[in-house]
């Protein structure tokens, strides 16, 4: 007989992954979809749930199928996924009444705005460990309900649900069973206290979200509910895990001790900051994100600070749909190393404004120091060496925190980038870790699921199963290093100065 296996679910945005991993957390199958989203309005990004649900059961026979293994071999599912993506369903039918707000949506900004012009920023801050931002997922729903009166009574009367896509994918999984989500997916809601870790009246209040809307709120690594056999492939099998992507990179990155950090490289960027089982003291003027890392069942929630870039593997994908300019993204390495330096070229990635440690929704991106001789190398240069100043701008927020960046640990399908890392390492002045799997996000899911269940012992075997692939040290001279991130700060102001004019 085979034996089991854990099926862990990345659930992204660009697209879905799926890991079969046996006992020693080895991928033993893998398959991947793309995810296809729309743009109804400048600014606007929309998905389909149904496509994301019928994807995701999709991959996982896919995954199962390349590893040698049936559905009767799943011992655990664990899901990870964007975060404050929001989605809103009918409880009867589990049908979507709205397509889903995609985290990058900037539609809520200008009702952003007016909560912070009343003076609500720093109690969001102090409650929520968020700030006043269309990022999250609070001003969705209530933008949701605003543009469609019906939704709005229908919502107070208990009707419908709300869920970031952790929350959607369970319910379906379990046949509606289940109404859930993880610590950590509710803490990027703007509705959680992140001190009691539970719903917060003044919050649902302050952003006229109804609280029948709300799932329970549970930890990371729990059994919820078994699968439905007529929606999951026939089988019932238990649902135990559930964790926002950037909390499931840095568990499988073994950052399960406060001061350890990573990056995970992806569609944005997201440095996190593992501090420990007491939730931080908010930073100055709200730069840096107060979150959930993770939590196991019968334990306390782990804390962490996050820096959120906004566009960093998306300003790659606009480098190659949007310009032409490149056919790959593997392309920007050789291009970025064919070049001595930058000579000058600075490119700002506020494609979809610009998140931590500045938060300004209306700053644009921005492409400076253009001469008669530049070229394509110098743009993809340009937009590789934006991804790691914006990393160096969150690791000094941090650093002013009293928690410097002593080592990053990399991961996502920039980290296979090897000119990148080097600069990476290079503009920060600290050691990049990159793991052999890249795909930690996955990881992270799963190894939650397999703790939930017994599939694996500890969380101290776990950790001991990261294997670095490549270490990157800094080479660059400080004063370097000091002279090209000054120029990129005034850089930086220029698109900043958009939200000015």
């Amino acid at each position: 007989m085979p034996e089991p296996v854990v099926v862990a679910v990345d659930q992204g945005t660009t697209g879905t992954t799926v890991c079969v991993l046996d006992r020693d957390a080895r991928v033993v199958g893998r398959a991947h979809a793309d995810v296809a989203a729309s743009y109804p309005r400048p600014g606007w990004v929309e998905q389909d749930p149904e496509r994301l649900w019928r994807g995701v059961v999709d991959t996982v026979a896919a995954a199962l199928a390349a590893g040698g293994r049936r559905a009767t071999d799943i011992g655990a599912v664990g899901i990870t996924n964007q975060r404050e993506t929001t989605v809103l369903w009918d409880r009867r039918t589990g049908e979507p009444v709205h397509p889903a707000i995609v985290w990058q949506d900037r539609r809520t900004a200008a009702a952003c705005e007016k909560l912070a012009a009343a003076g609500h920023g720093p109690a969001v801050a102090e409650r929520t460990g968020l700030v006043l931002d269309p990022y999250f997922s609070g001003t969705k729903i209530a933008w949701i309900l605003d543009a469609d009166p019906e939704l709005r009574r229908r919502a107070g009367r208990g009707e419908l649900a709300f869920g970031t896509v952790d929350s959607w994918l369970v319910w379906r999984l379990t046949g509606g069973r289940r109404h859930v989500t993880d610590v950590t997916n509710a803490s990027r809601t703007m509705l959680l206290d992140l001190a009691t870790a539970t719903w917060s009246a003044p919050m649902a209040e302050l952003l006229d979200v109804p609280a029948e809307l709300l799932a329970e709120v549970r930890p990371s690594s729990e059994v919820y509910a078994e699968t439905d056999p007529a929606a999951f492939l026939g089988v019932a099998v238990p649902v135990a895990a559930a964790v926002g992507d950037q909390q499931a990179a840095l568990f499988a990155q073994a950052c399960v001790e406060a001061g350890q950090a990573k990056n995970t490289y992806g569609t944005g960027s997201f440095v996190l900051l593992n501090t420990g089982p007491t939730p931080p003291p908010p930073s100055r003027e709200g730069a840096l994100l107060r979150t959930v890392a993770f939590q196991l069942a019968g334990e306390p929630a782990h804390y962490a600070l996050e820096g959120a870039v906004l566009a960093t593997g998306a300003a790659v994908q606009w480098l190659r749909d949007g310009l032409g300019v490149i056919g790959s993204a593997a392309e920007t390495a050789g291009l970025a190393a064919s070049l001595d330096g930058n000579d000058g070229v600075y490119f700002v990635p506020a494609l979809a404004g610009l998140g931590a440690p500045h938060w300004d929704a209306r700053a644009r991106g921005t492409l400076v120091g253009l001469t008669r001789g530049t070229g394509r190398a110098h743009l993809a240069r340009a937009v590789l060496e934006s991804i790691a100043y914006r990393t160096r701008d969150i690791a000094v927020a941090m650093s002013a925190t009293g928690t410097p960046v002593t080592e990053l640990r990399a991961d996502g399908g920039a980290a296979a980038n090897p000119w990148l890392m080097q600069f990476q390492a290079d503009i920060l002045g600290v050691p990049v870790d990159v793991p052999d799997n890249l795909e930690t996000t996955a990881l992270g899911s799963g190894y939650l699921a397999g703790l939930a269940t017994g599939f694996f012992p500890d969380r101290a075997a776990l950790a001991a199963l990261r294997r670095t692939a490549t270490r990157y040290e800094p080479r660059m001279p400080t004063a370097e290093r000091d002279r090209l991130y000054a120029d990129w700060l005034r850089a930086l102001d220029r698109s900043r100065g958009w939200s000015r004019d």
